[in-house]
């Protein structure tokens, strides 16, 4: 499978934003910390653990994975949204 993910930055942190379906076909939701965040359809892994997580298992699977950049000077509107909770 061919992947273009997200890639949220502003000036502190990072997240990726990955459909909440792919995180449960990897079956890794109870692994991912709260430092991540989530809203309706979007699991946004942050960059330092959880973003490991999710490539090592979609690279086990033979998943090809690409970035698209979306950076903001400010804060960035995924910390508006919970924070990410087990089996989200």
């Amino acid at each position: 499978m061919k992947l273009e993910i997200t890639f949220h930055s502003d000036p502190s942190h990072g997240w990726a934003e990955i459909p909440h379906h792919l995180i449960h076909q990897l079956g890794i939701e109870q692994k991912i910390s709260r430092y991540s965040y989530a809203d309706q359809h979007y699991t946004y892994l942050e960059e330092d653990c959880d973003l490991g997580l999710f490539m090592r298992s979609a690279e086990a699977k033979g998943w090809e994975i690409t970035f698209k950049d979306k950076h903001s000077n400010n804060d960035s509107f995924i910390r508006n949204f919970q924070r990410y909770t087990k089996g989200e």
